[in-house]
């Protein structure tokens, strides 16, 4: 009976959200009866946020200072030097629906102009089928225009099956099974072909393919490995609406910080790996929504640690959201955000699948699950927790604020947070240096936004991260914990 409740998915489906709520409530049930342990609890999740700031900033650092030095490197030499130049073969994926000719044309200009040649490389377009005759004719469009550029230009147009689930994974996982069946034909060896799966408006670096092959060949266990350059939201950076930008500065910085945290990396959003790894795992699940982590997942269930995700020190570029004025842009961030969040479906995945998983250690599942539990409660939580917590318990109980703790709580708490948003010059800086690659021609005119924006961004952030980020994330929960998935929505950028 416990080792079918273990398993159960529905289980943790329930447990998850329950524990969000529970802590982000907390201060409300249990100060009527122990103030003393909510405020205790109140510091300490204060401290974990200023260590967790810390370490963010410290790998953020860290990344920005490799992406330095591998910019300063001619990967292609690297390559040549190998003799791997005509060794492995790219398949570009770059699911799209209702996307823009222009937008498709700037991805393909990036690959198009990589420093390894691309007589290797094929663009494979992820159309869906449900977009009719628009995606055919756009497809066919961009065929012609780029065929010439690529070893080979071709579109795939997905079905929605009824078991399938209307997103980017039903559609990887249509276009990865043709790309496969087109290897096998040719004869081509699963093992020398590495897909990469593109958004369609992921801008890579020049030298990210000669990266990639360099850092595949040289690999002992590359066949099992995920790689991930980090997805930066700097291409129309200018042109988004100034709250927006300031929550993709956040997320840009935390991507940085992710990306040299190597122990618990997973790739997000545009990534490679080998086709071999994606026929053991028999491609994407066509039945989820958030596919990045899960893919992970798949593959590490199925052959346990040997599964990493490695980083690639350049930076790729990407689109914030835009909408057709203020409430539609905060409506879109806010979709966006909460299909980002509904990944806590992840948890339940995993934790069902590893009670079936007797070859990797109970200590290996542990930690792989606390990564995956650590991101998802502190998402919806954090901002409760950090801005409200502290001024509840003398709220709730009045006899509390006459001692000693009760009077300090709110102080302790003030002054940590405090503490943590003087990181801001730190972050101001690396954010700045990642955007000049591909800002410095005009940034210099924008001194006067970007100092009112950095003035503004400890007042505005926190207001910002409830609103565009816990709150969705907490909707995402309470949705699973009441069994009302979410629907994909393409969120417009351009």
């Amino acid at each position: 009976m416990m080792r079918t409740l273990l398993a159960s998915r529905r289980f943790y489906e329930i447990l998850i959200p329950c524990i969000v709520w529970l802590l982000i409530t907390l201060p409300l049930w249990l100060s009527p009866f122990s103030p003393e342990t909510v405020a205790y609890i109140i510091i300490a999740f204060n401290v974990f946020y200023f260590y967790k700031t810390i370490k963010t900033v410290w790998y953020a650092s860290l990344s920005y200072l490799r992406i330095k030095t591998a910019n300063s490197l001619d990967w292609m030499k690297k390559v040549e030097a190998e003799g791997i130049t005509d060794t492995y073969t790219h398949y570009i994926m770059i699911a799209n629906y209702k996307e823009s000719y222009r937008k498709l044309t700037k991805t393909l200009d990036a690959i198009a102009e990589q420093t390894l040649t691309t007589k290797h490389v094929h663009i494979v377009l992820a159309m869906e089928d449900a977009e009719g005759l628009t995606a055919r004719t756009r497809a066919q469009r961009v065929i012609q225009d780029y065929r010439h550029r690529f070893a080979s230009v071709q579109a795939t147009y997905h079905v929605l099956a009824p078991s399938e689930v209307r997103g980017k994974a039903s559609n990887e996982n249509y276009c990865a099974r043709i790309i496969a069946e087109k290897v096998e034909a040719s004869g081509g060896d699963p093992q020398k072909v590495i897909v990469t799966t593109s958004d369609a408006d992921s801008l890579f670096d020049r030298q990210y393919l000669a990266y990639l092959t360099h850092a595949y060949h040289t690999d002992p266990s590359r066949i099992y490995h995920f790689y991930w350059s980090p997805l930066l939201l700097y291409s129309n950076y200018w042109n988004l609406n100034f709250f927006i930008r300031i929550q993709t500065t956040i997320s840009s910085i935390l991507r940085l910080g992710f990306l040299s945290e190597e122990q618990n990396l997973i790739q997000i959003s545009t990534y490679s790996m080998s086709l071999w790894l994606l026929e053991e795992v028999g491609f994407w699940d066509a039945d989820i929504i958030p596919e990045d982590w899960h893919i992970f997942l798949q593959a590490f269930v199925k052959f346990g640690t040997v599964v990493k995700t490695k980083p690639i020190y350049l930076i790729t570029a990407g689109d914030g959201i835009i909408g057709d004025g203020m409430l539609d842009i905060l409506k879109n961030r806010y979709d966006q955000e909460k299909r980002w969040a509904w990944g806590v479906t992840d948890i339940p995945f995993a934790m069902s699948e590893f009670a079936k998983t007797s070859h990797i250690s109970w200590w290996d599942k542990i930690f792989r699950i606390l990564s995956l539990v650590e991101t998802h409660i502190l998402w919806p939580s954090s901002f409760f927790i950090l801005t409200i917590g502290a001024l509840i318990p003398t709220l709730v109980n009045p006899y509390f604020k006459t001692t000693t703790l009760g009077f300090l709580l709110p102080r302790v708490a003030g002054g940590i947070l405090t503490l943590t948003t003087s990181f801001v010059i730190v972050i101001a800086y690396l954010d700045y240096q990642a955007r000049r690659h591909f800002l410095k021609k005009r940034e210099h005119k924008r001194v006067a936004q970007l100092m009112m924006q950095w003035i503004l961004f400890p007042v505005l952030s926190p207001i910002i991260s409830a609103v565009l980020s816990s709150i969705p994330a907490l909707e995402s929960h309470t949705r699973m914990l009441l069994n009302k998935p979410i629907h994909y929505k393409v969120t417009k950028k351009t």
